[in-house]
């Protein structure tokens, strides 16, 4: 660790000498409350243990469960040890669980006892795994975490740097396996300044944390609550008309929601008559009628944001209010652009990539080399999302570049951009859009939907023809359909979710 250097474990111990006796994580399930300096006092101790039990830097930390105090608490001992915390997405098949662990070969695994038989079935496929703990003390028939911790407090901080991996998140599948998402300890820590500095978080605040932790919002949220002195109250897992009895019972004032939370929150909340007023910020994403009510029934202020796991969860910001239909403007330690297919940055109306640079940005995908010279060429994050700038700064989100998206004709792996692109060497096309349709054959089935220039003419089967003369025949078209009826976006470009909506039978 360097003269500059600043982990979550020093926030940890700065908050136990700043916030000593303030409640710091309240835990629903069990109604125990945990101060800062108990949270310290846990971590050390959980640090020695994972000491003793052989955990050195740079090791992974594989963890399964429900959001609680010992899951929290594996993060701080995490970074006292220089350890790379690895959270599974619980709600994923055993095979897609295997994946993600075997990706990252973590050494020591925790688990809640729910998932502790599965586990066990597949622990012959999981050989990185020396050592399965309970991720909750008294349950489960793994080994005790309450003994792991039971080494004292002699915890020693390792020799850890700001930008060293902290925490493992696992993104959506695009070129058919999920990418392991390395994140820093200045990722987590910028993350969370600029959640305290946009939502104004203090020791006053009560951050209602009811995302999981293994997503990169309900972590961030925690870690940006905590950072302010504010007491995180802990939902193992979202109910509606308990959120809302909690708001009102702590006076929580911020949460993050994704579809459907705000609407059964809200609803939960008018029915049992509850008092959220308390609640002043909610940032995420919903529907322009739920954010509209809640503003109406809190007068509180609703955030719209964009951002991905890559960007640490935020790239921009802001309030509803300021641009109705836009993700707001770019945070602080952000530089947000467009681009074109060139990498030309794109003015005011024109949609294109979104690309980043900033400290929020993640350190790569783990051991994937390729992906990360592509996502990272020209020296920019290439999101592979889509948007425009207004004229006042503002950015619309308007969707996935093709390069993203997947057709599986038969199994085979299908990228509808390497298809348009070919389509659009035939002379008599003008503007292309392909997708997968259901296909009782191949299950899905790959079509492009055509727009010819002026005067010209197309058959089906010469288009297919033409396709497959030139690359792989798994990859010609299944289904084409010429229209004229072709929407696209203000800057000319195919709208290619309206495209998709409209078209998306197979005939």
């Amino acid at each position: 660790m360097g003269l500059y250097d600043f982990t979550f474990y020093d926030q940890i111990k700065r908050n136990a000498a700043a916030f000593p006796n303030a409640g710091a994580w309240y835990e629903v399930d069990t109604g125990e409350m945990f101060t800062f300096r108990d949270i310290k006092t846990r971590v050390d101790a959980l640090c020695s243990g994972l000491k003793a039990a052989g955990v050195e830097r740079g090791d992974r930390l594989g963890v399964l469960g429900k959001n609680s105090i010992e899951f929290f608490l594996l993060f701080g001992a995490a970074a006292a040890a220089g350890a790379v915390v690895l959270p599974i997405n619980w709600r994923l098949s055993a095979d897609e669980i295997c994946y993600n662990l075997n990706d990252c070969s973590p050494r020591l695994m925790f688990a809640d006892a729910e998932f502790q038989d599965m586990l066990k079935d597949r622990l012959m496929d999981l050989p990185s795994l020396q050592q399965c703990y309970n991720l909750k003390s008294d349950a489960g028939s793994f080994g005790d975490l309450s003994s792991l911790a039971e080494g004292g407090n002699n915890a020693v901080a390792g020799d850890t740097g700001s930008r060293d991996g902290f925490v493992i998140i696992h993104t959506a599948a695009v070129a058919g396996r999920p990418r392991g998402a390395l994140l820093s300890h200045e990722n987590l820590l910028c993350a969370g300044l600029h959640l305290d500095y946009y939502f104004a978080l203090s020791e006053k605040d009560v951050h209602l944390s009811l995302l999981p932790l293994f997503h990169v919002a309900g972590l961030f949220m925690a870690v940006a609550a905590f950072q302010a002195g504010a007491l995180n109250v802990n939902m193992s897992r979202f109910d509606a008309g308990r959120a809302a009895g909690l708001t009102e019972e702590f006076g929580a004032s911020l949460f993050f929601d994704f579809p459907p939370i705000l609407s059964s929150f809200l609803k939960a909340a008018a029915e049992e008559n509850r008092d959220i007023s308390s609640l002043r910020s909610v940032v995420g994403l919903a529907a322009a009628q739920d954010i509209e009510q809640y503003q109406q029934m809190t007068g509180g202020i609703y955030y719209c944001m964009y951002g991905q796991t890559e960007t640490s969860l935020l790239a921009t910001i802001g309030p509803y209010n300021d641009a109705p239909g836009s993700a707001g403007k770019p945070v602080v330690l952000a530089d947000v652009r467009t681009v074109d297919d060139t990498g030309g940055f794109l003015p005011p109306g024109e949609s294109g990539e979104i690309v980043i640079r900033g400290p929020l940005v993640f350190q790569g995908y783990w051991n994937l080399a390729e992906d990360n010279a592509h996502t990272f060429r020209n020296g920019w994050h290439h999101t592979g999302d889509t948007g425009r700038f207004d004229e006042n700064g503002f950015l619309f989100y308007t969707g996935r570049m093709a390069e993203k998206e997947l057709i599986k004709p038969g199994g085979e792996n299908v990228y509808p951009a390497e298809v348009e692109k070919v389509i659009l060497e035939h002379p008599a096309v003008d503007m292309v859009v392909v997708f997968g349709v259901p296909d009782p054959k191949w299950k899905e089935g790959i079509k492009a939907v055509c727009r010819l220039k002026p005067g010209a003419s197309l058959a089906a089967e010469e288009l297919i023809g033409f396709v497959g003369s030139r690359i792989a025949r798994y990859k010609k078209p299944h289904y084409v359909e010429v229209v004229t009826d072709f929407p696209v976006r203000s800057d000319g470009s195919p709208d290619r979710e309206k495209i998709k909506a409209r078209y998306s039978g197979s005939g």
